[in-house]
């Protein structure tokens, strides 16, 4: 739950007080932008990995105060605390992350207050430079982090069945958009039908399959993009319903090409899957 925070919080107390030994010199600091810079590489070190974990901290958080009732009774007991100011847990947990930021936004308004020409601009510069880097990769990590366990919850729902399957985690794969559409059929007595498919593209994959229960059934699948091409259509002068569009495997999960005309919920929808796909 608590992550690295003894580390991050040794390296924020070793950052205040070097600020105020800085301080104790002048009452006005010349500078500090040299001091963020001499302690930006332990607050990548011990920052991006608390920042990765933040996500299971606050489901683990959520699932011990719904499921375990002497832990959901001390942290209320704790947070009634005049001390905690009446924060929650949630919100001191969030507090570093939070602090890396705002430590980048003060550095910016004091480059914007310093004198063009100063001593101080180039640490300054290299210090709001060397923070927003941190933060950047934060949130990439982060956004890695929830792209990977997304992929882990539908490889836990797709059942590929008679299909031939293909590993679903794997590096770099992300999902791009999923949705539901309606695939247009003709049957053997030449009536036209919907049938209820869905769609689920991923950065280099694109699966299709039926949803009942909760699961996904595969039905065909393609490397995107590049046995992937998406037409538009013209619905009213082909008959078609409105919202269709046209959708080419040229390498199928079989290995022979094959098309099909889907028909997006809204118009919106139609032109995001378009674009998605294309």
């Amino acid at each position: 739950m608590f992550s690295n925070i003894l580390g991050v919080m040794a390296a924020s107390q070793h950052f205040l007080l070097d600020l105020e030994a800085r301080l104790e010199r002048s009452v006005i600091i010349p500078q500090v932008g040299d001091v963020v810079l001499q302690h930006c590489p332990a607050f990548r070190r011990l920052y991006m990995p608390y920042v990765t974990n933040m996500m299971y901290q606050e489901a683990l958080v959520d699932q011990l105060l719904q499921q375990n009732r002497a832990f959901s009774s001390l942290v209320r007991k704790l947070e009634s605390e005049p001390v905690c100011q009446r924060q929650s847990l949630k919100s001191f947990l969030v507090l570093p992350f939070q602090r890396i930021t705002r430590i980048k936004l003060i550095l910016e308004n004091i480059l914007k207050l310093t004198e063009p020409g100063s001593d101080t601009i180039g640490d300054l510069e290299g210090a709001v430079e060397a923070i927003h880097e941190i933060v950047v990769s934060c949130d990439a990590r982060v956004r890695r982090m929830k792209q990977v366990e997304e992929l882990i919850c539908l490889d836990a729902r797709i059942d590929f069945g008679s299909i031939k399957a293909v590993p679903l985690i794997v590096g770099g794969r992300f999902l791009v958009r999923e949705g539901p559409v309606r695939q247009l059929c003709v049957e053997p007595s030449s009536r036209v039908s919907l049938a209820d498919v869905h769609l689920h593209l991923f950065s280099d994959l694109l699966i299709i399959s039926t949803h009942r229960d909760q699961r996904f059934t595969v039905t065909d699948h393609a490397a995107f993009p590049a046995h992937v091409h998406v037409e538009h259509l013209k619905p009213q002068s082909l008959g078609l319903p409105a919202d269709s569009f046209l959708l080419h495997l040229s390498r199928s999960q079989n290995g022979h090409p094959t098309a099909m005309i889907l028909v997006a919920p809204t118009r919106s929808d139609k032109e995001m899957w378009i674009t998605a796909l294309s």
